[in-house]
């Protein structure tokens, strides 16, 4: 497929819509992105996001649970949804013949969900589930303990699912009222990709939801810097998850770019420096990997691995010393356009399929109100040189702005 080509329509309620044609394919997938994720929640609605996208697919005045799972199954399409931090989507794939099926399905659900109470009883033990599943997760449950550390007293570092305890709060009434503050036409983005054509989505989205509020743009508390400290938590598993957090740059920051070359350079893949360290040369873990997380005005730069106990301190000290050589020598030129044309490489076939095209519209307005194509990060990483790599590894790794969180049978870490 060639790079990005896209239209965009803003309604006059606010609503941007932005599609791309793509003729040859015989299919097509849309997405309704929502500008609210589980930082806009206070202590008393922790999970509600969560919650409504689970109540979205419980039953409208037209449809039934199964009805609406079985309209879209029924023509091979999928139909799903995902809540993070700072939006939530709600998507549909299918051939483009079923167009109006799916549009229906999906505006249904979106604009006329019951969210009987009976339903949330019932959808509240399931999430209650999903919570167990992840604390039975060990690699997944880390990293909820490490928003906690990061961010503590603030959303960012609440899980997404929520608490028992605050489950239990919500009723018809509570999600209606989120819904109506957050669900308003300046906060909805629909993008669409496939073949179909911008005049044939921006028609349906007029008549579904040209009727919507406009409202505000939604307001967020600011999270600040992230905290530090080491924190372990026991857990009786075969082997040690290990977090080492540092703080990274938020999603504007134009030091996103050589943060991307230092990501992709220390964790990126399995010819990048910790793997190679770590697992190949030590033998000491099978999963390491770097990643970062950006939010609106904040961020993290990660470092995880799992190994078993007794090697928890060797992988934290291998860690603290690729860390420190980087921070004191940076990196080769080489080592730098090896890293430029890695991330180059990525970002392109990441466009390799029309739902990964559709997140890319959607997830670029909802939080950027623009479209940054892969282009566009070429060159702004084409920018980047060893003197600023070095330079944000200076100011990042420090041991005194970095947080360790440690599950599994570990009690005394050294750093």
């Amino acid at each position: 497929m060639q790079s990005l080509n896209y239209e965009i329509t803003t309604l006059d309620n606010g609503i941007r819509v932005i599609t791309e044609t793509v003729n040859h394919v015989q299919f097509f997938s849309m997405g309704i992105w929502v500008g609210v994720g589980s930082r806009y929640e206070t202590e008393a609605q922790w999970g509600i996001t969560h919650f409504i996208e689970h109540m979205m697919f419980k039953g409208t005045e037209r449809r039934t649970a199964e009805e609406i799972s079985k309209a879209i199954d029924e023509v091979g399409g999928q139909l799903n949804a995902f809540t993070s931090k700072e939006n939530t989507c709600y998507y549909v794939k299918t051939l483009t013949e079923h167009f109006p099926l799916a549009v229906d399905v999906l505006f249904d659900m979106f604009l006329n969900s019951k969210f009987d109470n009976e339903e949330i009883a019932k959808e509240r033990e399931v999430i209650i589930e999903e919570i167990k599943m992840y604390e039975d997760t060990p690699d997944e449950h880390v990293q909820d303990l490490l928003s906690a550390n990061l961010w503590p007293n603030h959303p960012l570092g609440r899980a997404i699912l929520g608490s028992e305890e605050s489950l239990a709060a919500f009723d018809h009434d509570a999600l209606k009222s989120y819904m109506q503050q957050y669900y308003t036409g300046k906060n909805i983005v629909i993008s669409a990709v496939g073949n179909i054509s911008h005049a044939q989505v921006v028609e349906a989205v007029k008549a579904m939801l040209g009727h919507l509020p406009s409202g505000e743009e939604n307001q967020k508390v600011l999270a600040g810097q992230i905290a530090s400290g080491v924190h372990c938590y026991q857990k009786d598993i075969a082997q040690t998850q290990i977090c080492v957090a540092m703080p990274g740059v938020a999603k504007e920051d134009d030091r996103l770019f050589p943060l991307s070359i230092l990501n992709t350079y220390l964790g990126g893949g399995m010819s990048s420096r910790l793997v190679k360290k770590i697992r190949e040369d030590e033998g000491l873990a099978y999963s390491v990997y770097t990643f970062t997380g950006s939010y609106a005005d904040t961020g993290a730069f990660i470092v995880s691995a799992g190994t078993r106990p007794e090697n928890c301190q060797r992988v934290i000290d291998i860690i603290m010393e690729e860390l420190e050589d980087v921070r004191q020598n940076g990196i080769t030129e080489d080592e730098l356009h090896k890293t430029f044309s890695q991330l180059k490489g990525s970002l392109f076939m990441g466009l390799e399929t029309v739902s990964s095209r559709m997140n890319k519209l959607g997830r670029s307005m909802i939080h950027y109100n623009r479209v940054i194509t892969p282009e566009d990060n070429v060159v702004d990483l084409a920018k980047v040189t060893v003197d600023d790599v070095k330079q944000l590894a200076e100011e990042m790794f420090r041991k005194e702005n970095m947080e360790i969180t440690i599950l599994g049978a570990v009690e005394n870490i050294q750093i």
